[in-house]
């Protein structure tokens, strides 16, 4: 096949979703159902306005409860993304190319929902922008020590550069789907997203140093931000929270969430589109050996844990460990263990590797598993202060499981819009990989 073939191959393959979608009834009923969701986000979101957090199940000692696990959960599945996109494209990584763009747009949309969770967290929302460490007319100074003024600069940060970071790759895509567009409304939409793009070398060059520049800014973010994260806790006397493998812990178990929710769109888009020769069964064979590398890095911060009390010999440490293998909440605690690490050691055989269903039912038990031990982090950590006359458990109440509903519906929402419009696969960088590695599996 030619190199020419091959380029409107790969470009009207990738062009004809936005431009004729192929299967719109499914879609259709996809986006019903998030629409539901996010009305539920809406309902619950306004009773939280109307009558406060006290709505909720938080209290002393638990005032951290749901909503912070939920960030802390929304924010490490958009990790991979920024690791597959940006640190794999500064390393020449071509395999990356069938997978960044839903993996960047992933990012995004999981970075809004945990960024809505300390904001609804508040109280009152409308003044989020208390948050912000700087010196105001209330003569609060900023404490630049603390990691929850780092926590405001991280996140916001991190926003900024994966926004732009996605909008910059696609603008090529978005000037292919605008030259190949019929209706007048296509031709105006993608025209005005594309800002005039022309393929010239001066086009390609400013292109190409933004796109690289932007990356590399992305890259040590996704460490600098799940690290402050755990700072928030390991930098306070809380039992169980007082480590200093923390950082890496963090860091590590929001990639492996991360990689598995990836795991789950890639298998998902590639038979709902009809993409399996660019999504090929090579580059589920790669994500699955990430997944389970991930997966044995975060079981070595479970060890950690566990060791550092028992080295320690602290009382309190012993007790928090003892409470979790054996506790009020070793539900959490199990679920999590069982779901993350043991359907996980069926990555070690390549067969498995590549069955779609298989992997997908993996990624699966993942994130519910790296679910439940954000909850059992946060739980088991403060429900038993250092005083028993501060014990107190928690549950969570209806509204904030209904929020929890919703902001599934805030993530699946744009998502759904995302697939249905703009391009899922960077063409230009497939076309590219194909004509320096000769096959579609980007070797």
């Amino acid at each position: 096949m030619s190199d020419i073939v091959a380029d409107a191959r790969i470009t009207d393959e990738i062009t004809r979703i936005p431009l004729r979608y192929p299967h719109p009834r499914i879609w259709w009923a996809f986006f019903a159902v998030s629409l539901l969701l996010l009305l539920c986000f809406a309902v619950s979101a306004a009773v939280l306005l109307i009558y406060g957090v006290g709505m909720w199940g938080n209290n002393i000692p638990v005032n951290w409860g749901l909503a912070i696990s939920n960030y802390i959960w929304f924010l490490g599945i958009g990790h991979a993304g920024t690791l597959i996109s940006a640190l794999l494209l500064l390393l020449g990584a071509h395999w990356r190319d069938s997978l960044n763009r839903f993996a960047e747009a992933m990012t995004l949309f999981a970075v809004v929902c945990a960024g809505l969770y300390p904001i609804l967290h508040l109280g009152r929302p409308w003044y989020f922008y208390w948050m912000a460490p700087y010196p105001n007319t209330m003569t609060i100074s900023p404490q630049f020590k603390s990691p929850l003024s780092w926590d405001f600069f991280a996140v916001l940060t991190y926003l900024t550069v994966s926004v732009l970071f996605w909008y910059i790759g696609i603008i090529p895509d978005l000037a292919s789907v605008r030259d190949r567009a019929k209706k007048r409304g296509q031709q105006v939409f993608y025209g005005l997203l594309s800002l005039g793009w022309r393929g010239s070398a001066r086009h390609w060059a400013r292109w190409n140093q933004a796109y690289r520049m932007t990356a590399a800014i992305a890259v040590p973010l996704v460490v600098s931000v799940h690290s402050e994260i755990s700072l928030l806790f390991a930098a306070g006397p809380i039992p169980g929270w007082n480590s200093t493998v923390f950082p890496p812990y963090f860091v590590l178990g929001a990639a492996f969430s991360g990689f598995a929710v990836v795991l789950m769109i890639a298998v998902t888009l590639r038979h709902a589109l009809g993409l399996a020769d660019l999504v090929t069964e090579r580059h589920l064979d790669l994500l699955g050996r990430f997944l389970l590398a991930t997966g044995l890095m975060t079981a070595y911060g479970y060890w950690a844990e566990i060791y550092d009390a028992l080295y320690s010999g602290e009382q309190q440490d012993l007790a928090t460990l003892t409470d979790r293998l054996a506790g009020t909440y070793a539900y959490s605690y199990w679920s999590a263990v069982i779901l993350n690490f043991l359907p996980l050691q069926l990555l070690w055989f390549a067969s498995v590797r590549k069955k779609p269903v298989a992997l997908f039912l993996i990624g699966l038990s993942v994130t519910v598993g790296m679910w439940y031990e954000r909850y059992m982090l946060l739980t088991t950590s403060l429900y038993r202060d250092y005083l028993v006359s501060s014990w107190g458990e928690y549950h969570p109440s209806l509204w904030e499981w209904g929020l929890y509903l919703g902001m599934l519906g805030v993530f699946f929402t744009p998502f759904l819009l995302f697939i249905r419009f703009l391009p899922v696969i960077s063409a230009f960088e497939v076309k590219e990989a194909l004509r320096e590695t000769g096959d579609l599996e980007h070797a």
